[in-house]
């Protein structure tokens, strides 16, 4: 993810006149390299706060391609276009990139090429559409095609996780609620209980030992939890084999898998699509797609298709070999190939995929909801009926006393 910092400029410009503005630079060197190269001395550099939460975030590139596609439908020229889009929009990080951008554009530099520049924010697969409209004369059809096609993947990608999300959610709170009561409220009705020498119920008896258990062992586990948990998060991101285990762990999830395997192919079947009608041949497409993906998994994946595609084997078989794709798409892709069709085919696949895994996400959240309210009422209610029984007890406990 980017994290450029902004920075306040002031200089003096050839003409010996004081010009100001905002940049977007990793530090202070390259900030000042940069004025230096537009012909700008020096005054004053000054670094605002930390990027703000949701800067560079997919929704905002959505947003300004949209309205750049509507701007250009318009008949509005590119470089007015982006200094419309930077002069109204709300994150100063923004309006200081687009500023830049216009300024390379309106000295004759590609739109693409000055994307180029920024590939922690744009992906391969952005310049290379643009590239593209750039060549046809097709850039507001590209900019809308690609908002498009940014934000169906977000929106799936949103659903999945909170398709998955939820479930761990209450799972969590209804352990911290188990935890709470055992280690803090059981053991004063453990007090009161002893006090009266009654004998308990056997599920209070049951519960107050693990009530015991939790209190004298539960810290030890739990810092054991947190100490495992530190070292899984340090080889995760030291060792990138464990990526790929814990990738491949997903996989074989029965709930997980489907979603997750879900959502991988449509992005990787709706990039393809998008850049098979866009004219971008079949590599360039597989390497916008793993410049796209994040999974080192399904990166590994993507690559290896692509050496066997150089190497002249057919992409339908490079999808079988790889084993990660169904028999039917391997099928559909080949059948895409031989006709010439294999944009349409790909589009195919990338919308039942969508839509197949949209319904998972649905069914999943609906199925799941009455389990875990079942779940939680279970514990919760076994938790009070261990602590509540034993009082109808002692009535008969105190008369006898």
């Amino acid at each position: 993810m980017a994290k450029f910092l902004l920075w306040h400029w002031k200089a003096i410009d050839a003409r010996g006149q004081i010009q100001q503005g905002m940049l977007l630079a990793d530090d202070a060197p390259s900030a000042s390299e940069q004025l230096f190269h537009a012909d700008l001395q020096l005054l004053n550099l000054r670094k605002t706060s930390h990027t703000r939460r949701g800067c560079w975030h997919i929704q905002q590139k959505i947003d300004v391609f949209r309205q750049l596609a509507t701007l250009l439908q318009a008949g509005i020229s590119l470089s007015d276009g982006l200094l419309l889009i930077a002069q109204q929009h709300p994150f100063d990080e923004w309006r200081a990139l687009l500023k830049e951008i216009e300024k390379q554009v309106s000295n004759g530099t590609p739109f693409s090429s000055a994307l180029k520049k920024w590939p922690k924010i744009f992906p391969a697969l952005f310049i290379a559409l643009i590239h593209i409209g750039e060549l046809t004369g097709k850039l507001d059809e590209c900019c809308k095609r690609l908002a498009e096609q940014q934000e169906k993947l977000y929106r799936l990608r949103k659903k999945v996780v909170k398709a998955l999300r939820y479930p761990l959610f209450i799972m969590v709170v209804a352990l911290l609620v188990t935890i709470g009561m055992m280690g803090f409220v059981l053991p004063e009705f453990a007090n009161i209980y002893r006090s009266f020498n009654a004998p308990l119920p056997t599920i209070t008896v049951a519960i107050m030992a693990v009530s015991n258990w939790v209190t004298s062992q539960g810290p030890v586990y739990f810092l054991a939890i947190l100490l495992a948990c530190a070292c899984g998060y340090f080889l995760r991101q030291k060792k990138p084999h464990w990526q790929e285990y814990e990738q491949n762990l997903l996989l074989r999830i029965p709930l997980i898998a489907p979603l997750w395997r879900g959502q991988i192919l449509s992005q990787i079947y709706t990039t393809l699509s998008l850049s098979q009608q866009a004219g971008i041949p079949l590599l360039q497409g597989l390497e916008a797609v793993e410049a796209t993906l994040t999974q080192l998994l399904w990166k590994k994946v993507i690559s290896q298709i692509s050496v066997d595609v150089t190497q002249g084997i057919p992409f339908w078989q490079t999808l079988s070999k790889s084993g990660r794709f169904t028999p039917l798409c391997c099928q559909l892709v080949r059948i895409g190939e031989e006709s010439g069709a294999l944009d349409l085919m790909l589009e195919k696949l990338s919308t039942w995929h969508h839509n197949n895994t949209e319904e998972l996400a649905d069914n999943l959240a609906a199925a799941l909801e009455p389990i875990m309210m079942l779940v939680v009422g279970g514990i919760i209610g076994t938790l009070v009926i261990a602590m509540y029984l034993p009082i109808f007890q002692l009535g008969d406990a105190m008369s006898a006393g």
